[in-house]
């Protein structure tokens, strides 16, 4: 049984980058955290901006809220000494109506103070750039000092640090490659003693054909930890099935003016 492979090569490519970068513009970045090859957690503080504007705004949305809490406070005992002083017929109906909306007028005030606050909130939190995803750093742009501008792209992240081997096929052989064949990437092709083999799997075949080349890709999923590095360009095969094979060992074959023969006795 021997298996049947195609020859392939093709680049090394990150299986999915995201871009992170501010939502707030001319802000100055004040401190840079982390660095291209670094491994960084989902929520992790990437860089940090200038938030003394912000911070002056959320004291300023808290004072808010807690003057306004006073005044729905008493806006709402007013309202409920009215109801009661009403059923007993010493308000008229009109105090009574005046007392009710003022409550509620107050309690409308407050819930905008609150809805500002949240704002502040959010504006200070987007003063943290922080990492979309588990990954590794593989691009930076962020530099202190500088300011920033909404969706500028301050670093690039490799999502979950997995990798994958974009290999070109041409039409005829991509037609027999499926989902979930094996595959092998061969390093150091120039030193055979060198070599190492890396098991892959393929994960997913282009849908459409490049009309210039005729030719297609074949996303093919890494192993986490296999030592390679997005750009890269490399060969091997891949496992499309095995047959039945006449084998005999290398030895036997003699090779003269450059063809190769095999003597039977």
């Amino acid at each position: 049984d021997w298996p049947r492979q195609l020859a392939v090569d093709g680049n090394v490519s990150a299986w999915q980058e995201s871009l992170i970068g501010s939502e707030l513009g001319q802000l100055r970045i004040t401190e840079v955290l982390a660095q291209v090859g670094d491994t960084v957690r989902r929520g992790q503080v990437l860089a940090r901006l200038a938030d003394d504007v912000a911070m002056a705004e959320r004291e300023e949305a808290r004072a808010a809220v807690s003057e306004l809490t006073s005044y729905a406070d008493e806006a709402k005992a007013n309202a409920e000494r009215a109801r009661t002083l009403r059923e007993k017929g010493f308000y008229s109906q009109q105090a009574n109506t005046q007392y009710l909306t003022g409550e509620q007028a107050s309690q409308a005030r407050l819930k905008a103070a609150h809805a500002r606050l949240e704002n502040a909130e959010l504006q200070v939190s987007r003063t943290r750039v922080v990492a979309t995803d588990d990954g590794i750093i593989s691009a930076r742009n962020a530099t202190a000092g500088s300011l920033t501008q909404p969706g500028h792209e301050l670093f690039r992240l490799i999502r979950g640090g997995r990798l994958e081997w974009q290999a070109e096929l041409p039409a005829e052989q991509l037609a027999i490659v499926r989902p979930g064949m094996a595959a092998r990437i061969v390093l150091n092709i120039s030193n055979p003693r060198n070599e190492e083999i890396i098991d892959a799997k393929v994960r997913n075949i282009a849908p459409a054909i490049d009309p210039r080349t005729r030719t297609g890709l074949v996303y093919i999923e890494l192993p986490t930890h296999a030592g390679l590095r997005a750009g890269m360009f490399v060969r091997g095969n891949i496992i499309t099935g095995e047959s039945k094979v006449l084998t005999l060992p290398q030895r036997a074959i003699v090779l003269r003016d450059g063809h190769t023969y095999v003597y039977t006795l």
